[in-house]
């Protein structure tokens, strides 16, 4: 069975996903696949390299206008030819399959990795013509398959297909005791209008006003613009002696396993990569109280949810958590369990191949 898989090329959790799937696809003997990415600014050859060092076979279409990415995917898909392709996230997921299309891929399968993703009319019913013509829609947790109903899109061909970490990489052995790590907060994702940096940056602001003045580190690349904004915030609110920008981050296991708190305050999300990582490297974790978030923390025993955009909210999760360390340690201990449970790649790694098998043979999905 040859698979290609479609994503973009900002190496984003979608991205990362794609990538666990063609890893996993390498260690058998049942399946050929290849990686295309479409051309983003934060498209680091350096991180190609890796992808080619690890042994996938990774190419790079342009991304500065659709027709091109459909018309330089096309090409390749012809001249592979594979069985299936595979378009994770909006709007990859468009073009990915309107090259499937030109060029005769038997089989088109669309991976939906966001809850609340920027569906014009016009798309949303590009999405919906082209959802007759794709076997299978993926949410990447329940509820993002539950939100591909909402929006209309068959629900015989929709199927719930959680994302995974590799464990390996949070080795117990490497985990540190919580009294060696840090006590400061930090979040580590990129910057864009998805999350929301800003509402934790004043959540810091509040606790400087009861005496608090834990550290801050933001760790991801992303949108400048979006970045300038944040440290702009930082400096209105004189939080600068505080907060830390890290920027791009290459080894985020070990920097998540010496740092107590983590939070992810966000918008929306499917299944947020960057929290399940957290959670295994035996962080205490706060997270906004959306969709795809909540499937990962259950309030009170694996982490503490609070209501979107909410700084006071937060700001009490935060202290609560900083001037409690049997609290923070209790629910980090808890997450890291859940984490070895329920959020390994492999299982991940297993469903995906079933799928793309029932595909491949023309079996119901859903």
């Amino acid at each position: 069975m040859r698979v290609l898989h479609f994503v973009t090329g900002g190496f984003s959790g979608a991205t990362q996903v794609a990538v666990d799937l063609c890893l996993a696809a390498r260690r058998t003997d049942s399946m050929d696949v290849l990686l295309v990415l479409r051309r983003k600014p934060s498209t680091d050859p350096a991180r190609l390299e890796a992808l080619r060092a690890q042994g996938i076979d990774v190419r790079v279409v342009p991304g500065w206008a659709h027709i091109a990415t459909i018309w330089a995917l096309n090409r390749i898909a012809k001249s592979w030819r594979p069985d299936i392709l595979v378009a994770h996230g909006f709007s990859e997921h468009l073009w990915g399959r309107y090259a499937g299309l030109l060029a005769g891929v038997p089989h088109m399968v669309h991976v939906e990795h966001n809850s609340r993703e920027r569906y014009t009319r016009w798309r949303l019913a590009q999405a919906l013509w082209l959802a007759r013509r794709t076997a299978a829609s993926v949410g990447v947790s329940k509820g993002v398959r539950s939100r591909l109903l909402e929006l209309g899109f068959p629900p015989d061909r929709c199927v719930a297909i959680p994302n995974g970490i590799d464990l390996s990489k949070f080795s117990i052995g490497d985990l540190r005791p919580w009294a060696e790590r840090e006590a400061c907060v930090i979040m580590v994702s990129r910057f864009g209008r998805q999350k929301d940096h800003a509402t934790l940056v004043r959540a810091l602001s509040l606790l400087a006003e009861k005496g608090l003045k834990p550290r801050l580190y933001l760790a991801g690349g992303g949108k400048k613009g979006v970045q300038r904004r944040i440290q702009d915030l930082v400096q209105r609110l004189h939080l600068g002696g505080q907060v830390t920008f890290l920027g791009s981050v290459g080894q985020i296991p070990q920097l998540l396993m010496s740092k107590q708190i983590f939070v992810l305050s966000t918008h929306y999300e499917g299944m947020p990569l960057a929290l399940t990582e957290a959670m295994a490297a035996g962080c205490a974790c706060i997270g906004t109280d959306v969709i795809g978030v909540r499937e990962v923390i259950d309030d009170e025993r694996t982490g503490l949810l609070v209501p979107e955009g909410n700084a006071e909210a937060l700001a009490i999760a935060l202290e609560r958590l900083l001037t409690s360390p049997a609290t923070a340690s209790a629910l980090a201990k808890a997450a890291r369990e859940e984490a070895e449970a329920s959020f390994d790649v492999s299982e991940m790694q297993r469903r995906y191949e079933q799928l793309l098998v029932a595909v491949r043979n023309g079996v119901p999905v859903a």
